[in-house]
């Protein structure tokens, strides 16, 4: 018998979603922080304050949000199963013909729908009902701790980027070099992200970069406008 040896990237959805999530909030919410109290024309200690207890705050914030989300969703996952278990222990005959109908609906015959039906529930039965009713799959369980370390640790490294590159830049060219570091910072996450999931890289290094962008020029711009007003 051959074996399945096809290359997949589904299993890999939890942690690229945390870390994807959490290096690109890193990169833009520390840059754009940096940015708009440099615009706001802050000293050099004001900044790399601000820098640094933005990366602090975010990278905790991330990885408590994402273990509190991911946690929900453990949980709505721990119910359902909990329940698809006392339906197969008080009702089999109800879920095998559950599960008849849901191989009839993908086109088997009444008579074969059965058969496998009947065979899957001995191979098992829960492990069955979980992927076709539910669609469960251990691969795709929700892990919080996961989701939680991936999101908080991509965080900080997505926010050490611009915060260093304000910390070494020259004062005149800070904003320059901060906004040049980031953006190619979002390029490399963009790829990075798209090819671990198997993705062609184009489209997400250009959703990436442009809302970065935008979110830069907006807090650039309230920052400016903010410190003239305080002026």
């Amino acid at each position: 018998m051959v074996g399945h040896k096809e290359r997949h990237f589904t299993h890999r959805t939890g942690w690229i979603r945390a870390s994807v999530l959490g290096a690109n909030d890193g990169i833009i919410s520390t840059a754009a922080l940096i940015l708009g109290v440099a615009a706001a024309d802050s000293g050099r200690t004001a900044i790399l304050t601000a820098g640094v207890a933005g990366l602090t705050a975010g990278a905790l914030s991330m990885g408590l949000g994402e273990y509190v989300s991911v946690s929900s969703q453990r949980d709505t996952e721990e119910a359902d199963i909990a329940k698809e278990k006392w339906e197969l222990e008080h009702t089999p005959e109800r879920e095998l013909a559950e599960l008849t109908a849901i191989y009839q609906e993908k086109g088997l015959k009444h008579e074969l729908a059965r058969q496998v039906a009947v065979e899957l529930t001995a191979h098992n039965a829960l492990g069955t009902h979980l992927i076709e009713e539910l669609g469960i799959t251990e691969a795709t369980r929700a892990r919080p701790l996961q989701a939680a370390w991936s999101s908080m640790a991509s965080f900080a490294v997505g926010a050490l980027l611009p915060l260093l590159a304000a910390a070494f830049a020259p004062s005149g060219a800070r904003i320059l070099t901060t906004l040049f570091v980031s953006v190619l910072a979002l390029i490399a996450l963009g790829y990075a992200g798209a090819r671990a999931g198997g993705a062609e890289p184009t489209r997400p290094m250009l959703r990436v970069v442009g809302g970065g962008i935008m979110a830069m020029a907006v807090t650039m711009a309230i920052g400016k406008l903010f410190g003239a007003a305080v002026g």
